[in-house]
This record gives C-alpha cells, sequence and structure tokens, in this order.
C-alpha cells in the first residue's frame, strides 16, 4: 500500500495492518507465502515487518502451525473501542428482549468507512443460529445491516464504493445497485431493510439503521430469524416495528433522532 496523494499515510504502518487485515474469524491462521499473496508484499519486507508485529504481541508465529496467527495483543486494543461505545450497554437489555420474544438473534453493527464489525448481539435461549464472536466483519453488500450501512453512507461514499466494485466485479455492482434500490424502497415504506436470504439462504435477516453518526461511525441493529420461524411472517406488522422502535428509543438516549 503506497501513501495518497496528500502523503498522509505512512508506508510501514499501512503495510503492517494490511498484514494484520489478512487474518478473520474464518481465517485465524497464515503461512508467510499467503501472507505475501494477499498483501503482495515482498518477501523481506513481510518478514521485517511480521518480526515486528510478533515483538509488539499483535502477531504470533505458531512453530506447532508452522503459521501466523492474530496475537493476544489485539484482543487488548479492542477493548477501549467497545468500551467508548457506551450506547450498547443501553441497548443490550432490549436487544435481549426483542431476542427472547422471537426466538432470534437481534445484533448491533458499528461501521467507519468501509468497515463494519458486529459489536454487540443477543441470542434467546436455544436459538439454533450460529452466533458469531463479538468483532466480526459484516459484509457490506449480502448482508441487510451492510446495505441499511451503505445507504447510510455519504452518497459520494456510497457511489465510491460501487464504482470500485464495478471495475473489479461489474456483475456484482450491478446485482447490489438493485439491492440497495429494493432497500431504499423498504426502509422509506417500512422503516427497516430486508437480507433476502442473499448471505445465508436458511436465514431472514432485517436491519435499521440510526438516524444519524455517532461521532462519525454509523450504527445497524439486525434481527436475524431462521427462514421456518413464524415471526418471519410478522417482519412488517410486528417484529420490524418492535426493531424500529428499539432503535428510536436508542437514538433517544443517544440524542440523535430524526427529529432532533
Amino acid at each position: 500500500m503506497n501513501a495518497d496523494a496528500d502523503g498522509k499515510l505512512v508506508n510501514a504502518v499501512a503495510r503492517g495492518v494490511s498484514i494484520l487485515r489478512c487474518f478473520s474469524s474464518k481465517c485465524q491462521e497464515l503461512s508467510s507465502k499467503e501472507l505475501m499473496d494477499l498483501t503482495g508484499l515482498p518477501k523481506p519486507t513481510l518478514f521485517r515487518l511480521t518480526d515486528t508485529l510478533c515483538e509488539l504481541g499483535l502477531l504470533r508465529y505458531s512453530e506447532r502451525l508452522s503459521k501466523y496467527v492474530p496475537g493476544v495483543g489485539l484482543l487488548g486494543m479492542s477493548s477501549p473501542v467497545l468500551t467508548r461505545l457506551a450506547l450498547r450497554h443501553f441497548a443490550r437489555p432490549q436487544m435481549q428482549a426483542l431476542a427472547d420474544l422471537t426466538e432470534g438473534q437481534v445484533q448491533l453493527a458499528v461501521g467507519f468507512r468501509r468497515e463494519l464489525c458486529l459489536v454487540e448481539q443477543a441470542n434467546s435461549l436455544g436459538n439454533p443460529i450460529f452466533q458469531p464472536e463479538v468483532g466480526v466483519r459484516t459484509s457490506l453488500s449480502r448482508s441487510a445491516t451492510g446495505r441499511a450501512y451503505l445507504l447510510g453512507l455519504p452518497d459520494d461514499e456510497r457511489q465510491a464504493y460501487l464504482q470500485e466494485l464495478r471495475r473489479t466485479e461489474p456483475q456484482r455492482a450491478d446485482w447490489l445497485a438493485q439491492r440497495l434500490d429494493d432497500a431504499r424502497k423498504d426502509l422509506a415504506r417500512y422503516g427497516f431493510c430486508r437480507s433476502h436470504g442473499d448471505l445465508h439462504r436458511e436465514l431472514e435477516s432485517i436491519a435499521v439503521p440510526m438516524a444519524k453518526p455517532q461521532d462519525g461511525e454509523h450504527w445497524v441493529f439486525a434481527l436475524t430469524l431462521p427462514v421456518y420461524s413464524p415471526w418471519c411472517a410478522k417482519f412488517e406488522t410486528e417484529v420490524g416495528p418492535r426493531l424500529c422502535t428499539l432503535v428510536r428509543s436508542v437514538e433517544g438516549v443517544a440524542g440523535t433522532s430524526a427529529g432532533v
């Protein structure tokens, strides 16, 4: 990764972060060869940076696996972020109540620019839905949460994302543009947008964004149910309005309601 035209990026830092971003909940162990392929960094540069990251505790080399794994230092760095998002503590009881009522899962994701991550979730007892870890990235294109987030971005940021997608995956970009149009209509009519089962065919989700960003970050609440749940037939009449009420309640505490 090179510095931008204004010289705002520091190459060494940007390259180090690019290495850390290769890891995810689905990709927890990577060899140096895999890291070189993913980052495009030359071998000497990669090893210099991985040595530094290991020394700082942000990365660790597992002799057993002969691969790099995320270091516990990253876990410690996430704590201040979660603590700063104090509104999630107010939202948590309401999220749990809605999850218990619908026997589903209620999630809160927070995003900045093109990064959207799960920061809180509530699940009913016996909930069969997969429970991701806090910090997992959320798909911007294939989830209701991601599309609600994209529609909350400034027009130039959203268009820049779509234009970049058109350069690499034109068919997917056209598909997403249609999905965003559907999501925009649903938000205007119902106050929520739908997943259409695009990420997981066995699950249906609806998402409601907060009206305004918090410190430049966009918050989106979502409710996910198995497709066989009788509550799926009540998205428009009962479940959606309840999720909207939850979001408006959080906005009232934050002072970000649409009427403010």
